[in-house]
């Protein structure tokens, strides 16, 4: 049995297979309906038992690992209540507004559907931070930590609480950015048959879009199958055959998004904080003229954002990073090239749909998204995966270090070079991103394959 649960992105799994076996899920609830209950405050004491919110994706493993989940916090004395199919942001929004104690989120975001994870959510609506994630860990992984026999009654109705979601959708519908008007615009929205399926036409038609939406009939399967941000071809050829003034790509929770332009041209994290920041910081709303990224914003982004002369904060890989850099900055923009956007002031963590609002209301106002993305330069930009039998610290392998000095002397101001672990994979990424393409090919092949023959599995 492995000692650590919690990877970046919460604990992920195969259903059925440790730590997704229904012992270690109950658990897992259990664990965490002792620790909202010992914080719970005497002013509460009208509702004694704190409530968890529990929202799910579309994979077909989802009901049954809400149930065992729901098991445990019943057990220690919480109450679950259930959202039901709903995005990622939207429990953190919900648990944030809405007073519940603590929020469960059952997907593994752009993975397959035959992998899920157990994501837990603060009072705050943002991910608990290290020191209690590990005292959370310890608890399960307690021999005294099991709660009564799994065949206990059912913990918790499944039926959503439709109010709950007309609640987010309205928090969504409050973010558009005054001025904007959406009659009579067209949109394409690829829903990856999962979380988004339902929320996101519905939101969209309720601003006054006209609403082409497609990947958006889940059958517990097919999420993320050829579909959402990883695939998002068949987006941005309707967008641009279909006369739509934008295209949208969700993953599999919806914690991201990607677009395409009217012309067809894909815009992913890069573009979306180039076009929010340059007119945030028109409205004299961007703090600290700084947006926070990570090591994998393209070069191109820091150089178009300097030309507006707004600062570009880089972070180690992971919206965690990311969040805990704008808390510390005090600024209200950041994100991830994937998709992962934080609009700080709106909401305690990224979401697509909330993205997506906000990028349609940029083109309501500001016309069409191809012209507000100019100037962003994407520089060739390669990655590659090498599976590891170690993760040795990278400094301390001669020949990686040797050439990772010598790529980044040649490269000067050019270019850049990271060198990172996977924190879920056994997996070293080498990411090289320069002016020259010749120069990328070089220098990624050159320490992929000193890697390789350092470390390799």
């Amino acid at each position: 049995m492995a000692e650590k649960l919690f990877g970046t992105d919460g604990i992920r799994g195969i259903p059925g297979e440790y730590p997704l076996d229904d012992v270690t899920l109950e658990r897992t609830g259990l664990a965490l309906g002792q620790h909202v209950s010992s914080e719970r405050r005497p002013a509460a004491a009208a509702n004694p038992r704190p409530r968890v919110l529990i929202g799910r994706d579309t994979r077909e493993s989802g009901p049954h690992i809400a149930e065992c989940i729901a098991r445990g916090i019943a057990a220690a004395g919480a109450e679950p209540v259930s959202a039901g199919v709903l995005t990622t942001p939207g429990v953190a929004w919900l648990v944030n507004r809405e007073q519940f104690a603590a929020g469960v989120v059952i997907s593994a975001s752009h993975n397959p559907y035959h992998d899920n994870g157990v994501k837990l959510i603060s009072s705050a609506g943002m991910k608990f931070s290290d020191a209690v994630e590990s005292a959370l860990e310890r608890l399960i992984l307690s021999p005294n930590g099991a709660p009564p026999a799994s065949t206990a009654a059912r913990a918790m109705d499944e039926s959503a609480d439709e109010k709950l979601h007309e609640d987010y959708l309205a928090g969504l519908k409050a973010a558009v950015f005054p001025g904007a008007s959406f009659a009579g615009m067209k949109v394409v929205l690829d829903c990856a048959n999962g979380a988004a399926s339902k929320l996101a036409p519905r939101l969209f038609r309720s601003l006054g879009f006209t609403v082409i939406a497609f990947n958006d009939a889940p059958d517990g399967r097919n999420i993320n199958a050829g579909s959402g941000s990883l695939h998002p071809d068949v987006m941005q050829k309707l967008t641009a055959d279909s006369g739509a003034v934008l295209g949208v790509a969700f993953d599999g929770d919806a914690d991201r998004a990607i677009f395409s332009t009217a012309t067809g041209k894909l815009v992913n994290g890069d573009g979306v904080l180039l076009a929010a920041g340059r007119y945030l910081k028109s409205l004299g709303k961007l703090k600290g003229n700084v947006i926070v990224g990570t090591t994998m914003a393209n070069l191109g982004l820091e150089r178009a954002l300097a030309d507006s002369g707004i600062e570009l904060v880089r972070t180690a890989v992971g919206d965690r990073y990311v969040l805990e850099e704008m808390q510390r900055r005090g600024a209200n923009l950041g994100g991830e090239q994937s998709g992962h956007i934080l609009f700080l002031d709106d909401a305690t963590t990224g979401d697509g749909m909330l993205t997506a609002v906000k990028i349609a209301s940029l083109v309501s106002i500001a016309g069409p998204l191809d012209a507000l993305v100019v100037g962003l330069k994407i520089f060739p930009q390669s990655i590659v995966n090498v599976r590891v039998k170690s993760k040795p610290p990278l400094e301390s392998l001669p020949e990686v270090a040797r050439l990772l000095e010598k790529a980044e002397r040649e490269l000067g101001n050019s270019g850049r070079v990271v060198l990172r672990y996977s924190g879920t994979e056994p997996l070293a990424r080498v990411m090289v991103e320069a002016e020259r393409e010749e120069d990328v090919r070089r220098w990624t092949e050159s320490l992929a394959s000193a890697l390789r023959a350092a470390i390799g599995a």
